[in-house]
């Protein structure tokens, strides 16, 4: 036990401080792939609806191919053939460099593109459900598209659409396991360095499954603290 406590402590001894800089790092990045997913997704949603069939198309064409291809495959796609993809286009205007795209950049832009395609379809459906009338109520009171938008249509959209997203959300968080592949010291990667050095493997997967299971948790009671106060402010469709 004794020796448990020392493997766990922060300082020179222990893992400690390695395992609490994995956990900022996983927060930090689903947090900044968040934003980018939702405000990406809620765009794809306006585009397939779109009275533009390219538009609508080439909307499609994306969700179903970020929504079809394994998370990790895209991460792979992202990190290494976009860095050879860029490598190759700054060589075609000749310049010569070793361009690199940060681990945290690759993982934020890959997750996002996922998250974003599966934003889409949880938007497309919260627009579907919501009556074409609330549309001529805006027209009718002299708002434009933008106004009938921003002031009817989306809190309504938010209503309908956050369990979608709450659900989104815990996935998104579990994913970010998958950028410790590309060398970003999140939980996981921090953990198995851990259990490699120490060979105790057993207690520090334990202690990443512990600290992701909290995470969760954690953004289970404010995602419900979100629905109750979005009930209580009286939004109806």
């Amino acid at each position: 036990m004794e020796q448990t406590f020392i493997l766990l402590s922060f300082g020179p001894d222990g893992w400690g401080d390695e395992i609490a800089f994995g956990v900022l790092v996983t927060i930090g990045l689903a947090f900044a792939t968040l934003p980018l997913g939702l405000i990406a997704g809620f765009f794809l949603s306006l585009a397939k609806q779109s009275d533009e069939k390219t538009l609508r198309m080439a909307a499609e064409v994306y969700t179903t191919i970020f929504r079809g291809l394994p998370e990790l495959l895209t991460l792979f796609l992202v990190y290494y053939g976009l860095q050879i993809g860029i490598r190759q286009l700054l060589l075609a205007l000749g310049i010569e460099t070793t361009f690199e795209i940060n681990s945290f950049l690759a993982g934020m832009i890959a997750l996002g593109v996922v998250f974003s395609a599966f934003c889409s379809e949880v938007f497309l459906s919260a627009f579907r459900a919501i009556p074409a009338g609330q549309y001529e109520a805006g027209s009718a009171l002299g708002l434009n598209r933008f106004q009938t938008m921003f002031n009817i249509i989306l809190p309504q959209l938010i209503r309908i659409a956050l369990p979608g997203l709450g659900n989104l959300w815990m996935i998104l968080l579990k994913e970010t396991a998958l950028v410790s592949v590309i060398g970003l010291p999140d939980i996981l990667r921090q953990a198995g360095i851990a259990a490699r050095v120490s060979k105790e493997a057993f207690l520090f997967y334990g202690i990443a499954c512990l600290l992701f299971l909290a995470l969760a948790l954690l953004s289970s009671i404010m995602i419900n603290r979100i629905e109750r106060h979005v009930e209580r402010s009286g939004i109806r469709v």
